[in-house]
């Protein structure tokens, strides 16, 4: 267990807990009696322009971006429309290339502008969640093509192969937009070498403040803004910056581009005991997204005859948080307004929604500790025994084994 604290966190890709150091960036920042950063006539208002320049410049080092420009906003759900709706409206000759696995602010985003006549294709992806390059070639072939794909899918882990993806969309002119939340400071972004057009980045995925996020526009990339007001942000987002969460996210970049490698090395041996550790004392379990192109620490998985949200809710009475890439999610409704709605991203893989009654994700931080993973081994092998015990679809099981062997 984590030291202080009575409980297991095991869902640092839904949100981070703030680095020590970004508390104290943002504390000082709140008592720094610091004035609006558009007010460059005194010295209250020139400090807190000065401190959003200096975020700027940080969150630019943490991916490279020298080359581009930093747009700050409220977070990845904001960011991913400007990015989508933003440059579409600037550059109304584009169709939109989507996968189905991709966040509700791309997928939801796109249902939205094919209502507004935008032509939207759907790119291919493989039982692990890989994009299918063949199929993405195919559809930039066609035109002018603004292609958004996550770098790293939150709910199964699997990493794309942004290199080969960001080639097809050189070879034929297209721009492409990647909603890096998920992948930032596990994996060593470079848009320049990734050869990525626009990148999407939260703060609080990083031990960052919520309320702070950016992206990321390669020079020569044009967006339309979607609200209305002052020149903030180069005109782009206007409205007052969030100086204190700005101020907050900016340290982040600058802790993670500093420790990248050993964090990424300690969730790689983390993730990888708990890995092997499950496929040993589970029965009936089932691993989703790609073994090794995968995020570090992060290990997703549902368990026939068990339902995931069951599971999530002993696990959590055992002191373990994670989260669920469920097959019920309980903010989605099927076709009975009673019913739970499948996980878009786990449908689009494959996995049979008749024996998948949902999936967990476990996915660790930098504050984690093997013994947690132990006290994860030790604990879950018992709640699915309880739970098997309790399951009528294991009854039948155990009755079809008895009748044909």
């Amino acid at each position: 267990m984590t030291k202080g604290e009575n409980f297991v966190f095991f869902d640092n890709i839904n949100t981070t807990f703030p680095d020590p150091e970004v508390v104290d960036i943002i504390s000082k920042t709140l008592d720094a009696r610091l004035g609006n950063p558009a007010s460059h006539v005194h010295t209250a208002g020139i400090n807190a322009g000065a401190l959003v320049d200096k975020a700027r410049s940080l969150v630019s080092d943490f991916i490279s971006g020298s080359d581009g420009s930093i747009i700050f906003t409220s977070g990845a759900t904001e960011s991913n429309n400007l990015a989508l709706s933003g440059f579409l409206s600037a550059n109304n000759k584009f169709q939109l290339a989507v996968t189905p696995i991709e966040h509700f602010s791309i997928l939801n985003q796109s249902f939205k502008l094919r209502n507004d006549g935008v032509k939207i294709r759907t790119i291919v992806s493989d039982s692990f969640g890989s994009v299918d390059l063949d199929s993405l070639e195919h559809i930039v072939a066609e035109g002018p093509t603004l292609v958004s794909i996550a770098l790293a899918n939150p709910e199964i882990g699997t990493v794309q192969d942004m290199g080969g993806i960001s080639e097809i969309c050189r070879k034929y002119g297209a721009v492409l937009h990647s909603d890096c939340t998920a992948a930032a400071r596990l994996i060593d972004i470079d848009v320049n070498a990734m050869g990525i057009d626009m990148i999407t980045l939260s703060a609080h995925n990083i031990y960052g403040p919520t309320g702070a996020g950016a992206l990321y526009m390669k020079k020569g990339i044009t967006v339309s803004s979607l609200f209305v007001g002052g020149n903030q942000e180069d005109g782009i987002r206007p409205g007052t910056e969030n100086v204190i969460g700005i101020a907050g996210f900016g340290e982040a970049c600058r802790i993670a581009k500093e420790g990248m490698e050993s964090y990424r090395d300690h969730l790689s041996r983390l993730g990888r005991k708990l890995w092997n550790g499950l496929a040993d004392s589970i029965q009936f379990i089932h691993f989703t997204g790609h073994e090794e192109d995968r995020l570090p620490g992060h290990v997703s998985f549902w368990v026939e005859h068990v339902e995931g949200e069951s599971l999530l809710l002993l696990l959590n009475m055992n002191g373990i948080m994670a989260s669920s890439g469920s097959a019920c999610s309980s903010n989605l409704k099927g076709k009975d307004e009673n019913d739970l709605a499948a996980s878009h991203v786990l449908t689009a893989v494959g996995v049979p929604t008749d024996i998948c009654a949902g999936s967990i994700t476990f996915a660790m931080g930098k504050n984690n500790t093997e013994d947690e993973v132990d006290f994860v081994l030790e604990t879950m092998p018992k709640i699915v025994k309880r739970l098997l015990a309790m399951s009528p679809s294991y009854d039948d099981y155990k009755k079809g084994k008895e009748i044909y062997g």
